[in-house]
């Protein structure tokens, strides 16, 4: 991916695929959400291994694509991971699946979101999608809200099991 420039309300951002340097910020953004810090991504140093393993698995999955949004300065102030999933259903189409959406809490209502999710939207054929489609926590009714002004739709009802850890 080349970086490219996002037109926001007030200035610009630029997106980019995340750099090992980056992660530090992306796990911030993840700590600064209270349903992220609820379901334990709070930043503690002792995780930082195992999101050194998780960011080394994305970074090297042609399937993955970890973006940041930065300040024209170079500062990390939004992020979203992407994922092409083929499928059979659909006659065969893929989906390009967003999950992850965070933007830093002094940045919201720029447009930062707005613009990576568009692009996202926009690009879905260069990655040979034909759907896009995400998950949103039940409790987050805003963006709920923020999606469908996007142009989703509420279309299905998700369902998570947590998998008991094996020691």
């Amino acid at each position: 991916m080349v970086d490219v420039t996002l037109t926001l309300s007030s200035g610009s951002a630029i997106l980019r695929r995340a750099r090992q340097e980056d992660l530090s910020a992306v796990l911030g953004l993840l700590a600064d959400d209270s349903i992220s810090a609820s379901r334990g991504d709070t930043g503690r140093s002792e995780d930082l291994p195992a999101y050194e393993r998780a960011f080394a698995a994305i970074d090297a999955d042609p399937a993955q694509q970890l973006l940041v949004a930065t300040s024209i300065q170079g500062e990390v102030i939004a992020t979203m991971q992407l994922t092409v999933i083929p499928g059979l259903a659909r006659v065969g189409s893929s989906r390009l699946q967003i999950e992850a959406v965070r933007v830093r809490s002094d940045q919201r209502r720029r447009g930062v979101g707005g613009a990576m999710i568009r692009w996202a939207v926009d690009n879905a054929p260069t990655f040979g999608a034909q759907l896009v489609q995400l998950t949103s926590d039940a409790a987050r009714v805003d963006a709920h809200r923020f999606y469908e002004r996007l142009g989703f739709t509420a279309s299905h009802v998700g369902f998570k099991y947590a998998v008991p850890e094996i020691r």
